[in-house]
C-alpha cells in the first residue's frame, strides 16, 4: 500500500465533503502533555466534564489497539449572523455563544469523520479507526496541535492562520501509518489581549485555563452559580466568547461555509423573560438541535434570570417574583431572589419579605435574607 498516496487522496476526499482542514500525527504518547494535566489535576483546575483517566487522555495505545497515526480534522464556523435581532427596554435577549450556533457540532463533525472512514475502509479493507469529537478521552488540541492544523493559543484554543480560532475540531485513531505533518508556529508571540480581556480571570497564564472560573464552564453548570461570578456573566445563556473576540488572529475571520452551521437568530438570542416559564417539551424542540442544550433547561433558565438582573429589567420583576414564589426548583428560586434583589424597588423588596416567611430551603433562605439586606 502507498500510504504517500492515500494520504493525498484523503486530502482531496475531505475537501469534498466539507472538511475545511485535516492533518496526521503520529499515535505516539502525548507525554508534555501529562504533566500539564496532572498539574491541572493538582490545581483543581478541571471542569470535571474530562476523562478521569489522565493516561487515556495522553497515550492512545490505551485506547485503541495498536494505533498507528492520527487524522484531525477541523472545521469552520461563522463568527458573525447574517441577519441578527436585537433586544430593548422590555424585550431583553440572552446570547449563546458562537460554537453553540447551528446544528450541534458533535453531529456535523460525526458525520464527516464518518465519511472518511467509508472512503479509507473501501480502499485499504482491514483499516480500523477511532473517531472522536470533544467527549472523547484524547485531547482534540492536542491532536490538532500535533498534526498541524493550528497552534495553541494563550486562550487555550486552537489557533488556525486560515479561520483563526473558529473552528470544530475532531480526530480520528488509525492503525495505518501516515506520514505526519508538522506543527504549526505559535504566532501569540507577547499578546495578552485574551488574558486581559477574561472577565472572571480564568486564563491563569498563557494557554493555562483554570476551567471553575471560566463562564463558559460556568454557565453550564445546574446548582446555584458563585455570587462572584454571577455579575461578570452580562446576558450570556451558554458560554463564552471574549478570549475569541478580543483576538487579533480572529479579526476579520468570519466564513459561512457549512448550512447547517448557520445561526437562527431569534434561538441564539432569544428573548429572556419567556424561558423563564419555558417546559421541557418545548426547550426541547426550540434548542434540542443545539450543542448549547445538552446540559438541559435548568442551566439556562438560571442564566436567563441572572441576565434579566445585568439589565435591570424591571418589567421582568413580575415573571422573576412568580419564579420565586411557585418554581419547585430551589436553584431558580433562590438565583431569582438574587435577581430581583439587583432590580430593588419596592415591588422587589415587598416580594421578597413575602417569600421568606413562606420558604423552607436553607439555601433559597439565605438568598432571599442577602437580597433583602443588601436594599437597606
Amino acid at each position: 500500500m502507498n500510504y504517500r498516496l492515500l494520504k493525498q487522496e484523503i486530502i482531496e476526499y475531505s475537501r469534498e465533503i466539507g472538511i475545511d482542514k485535516i492533518g496526521f500525527a503520529s499515535a505516539a504518547p502525548f507525554t508534555e502533555l501529562k504533566d500539564r494535566l496532572l498539574r491541572q489535576q493538582e490545581l483543581g483546575y478541571q471542569s470535571g466534564f474530562e476523562e478521569k483517566d489522565i493516561n487515556k487522555r495522553v497515550d492512545p495505545s490505551l485506547i485503541f489497539d495498536e494505533p498507528r497515526s492520527i487524522i484531525a480534522i477541523a472545521l469552520a464556523y461563522p463568527s458573525k449572523m447574517k441577519e441578527t435581532v436585537k433586544g430593548r427596554k422590555g424585550e431583553r435577549r440572552g446570547i449563546f455563544c458562537r460554537a453553540s450556533w447551528g446544528e450541534d457540532y458533535h453531529t456535523i463533525l460525526r458525520d464527516r469523520l464518518g465519511k472518511l472512514e467509508a472512503f479509507i475502509a473501501a480502499k485499504v479493507p482491514d483499516a480500523r479507526f477511532r473517531s472522536m469529537v470533544d467527549t472523547g478521552e484524547l485531547s482534540d488540541r492536542a491532536v490538532a496541535e500535533r498534526a498541524g492544523i493550528g497552534w495553541s493559543g494563550k486562550n487555550s484554543s486552537i489557533i488556525t492562520p486560515e479561520f483563526g480560532s473558529y473552528v470544530y475540531l475532531g480526530e480520528m485513531i488509525t492503525n495505518l501509518p501516515f506520514e505526519p505533518d508538522h506543527p504549526i508556529e505559535n504566532r501569540c508571540g507577547t499578546c495578552t489581549k485574551c488574558l486581559d480581556a477574561c472577565p472572571t480571570g480564568a486564563l491563569v497564564q498563557g494557554g493555562q485555563l483554570n476551567s471553575k472560573r471560566c463562564i463558559a464552564f460556568l454557565t453550564q453548570t445546574k446548582d446555584f452559580m458563585p455570587v462572584e461570578f454571577r455579575e461578570k456573566l452580562g446576558n450570556r445563556l451558554y458560554g463564552c466568547d471574549t478570549c475569541q473576540t478580543v483576538c487579533p488572529e480572529n479579526k476579520g475571520m468570519n466564513f459561512h461555509l457549512h448550512e447547517e452551521m448557520e445561526p437562527e437568530p431569534e434561538t441564539v438570542k432569544p428573548l429572556l423573560e419567556p424561558l423563564l416559564q419555558m417546559g421541557n417539551k418545548e426547550f426541547k424542540q426550540r434548542f434540542g438541535y443545539m450543542s448549547g442544550s445538552w446540559r438541559g433547561k435548568k442551566p439556562i433558565q438560571r442564566n436567563a434570570i441572572i441576565a434579566l438582573a445585568h439589565f435591570k429589567e424591571e418589567e421582568a420583576l413580575p415573571s422573576l417574583i412568580d419564579v420565586l414564589h411557585n418554581d419547585v426548583r430551589p436553584v431558580l428560586r433562590g438565583t431569582a431572589a438574587w435577581a430581583i434583589a439587583k432590580i430593588g424597588g419596592e415591588k422587589a423588596r415587598q416580594a421578597l419579605v413575602l417569600a421568606i416567611s413562606e420558604e423552607k430551603d436553607m439555601e433559597v433562605k439565605e438568598e432571599i435574607e442577602r437580597g433583602i439586606s443588601s436594599m437597606k
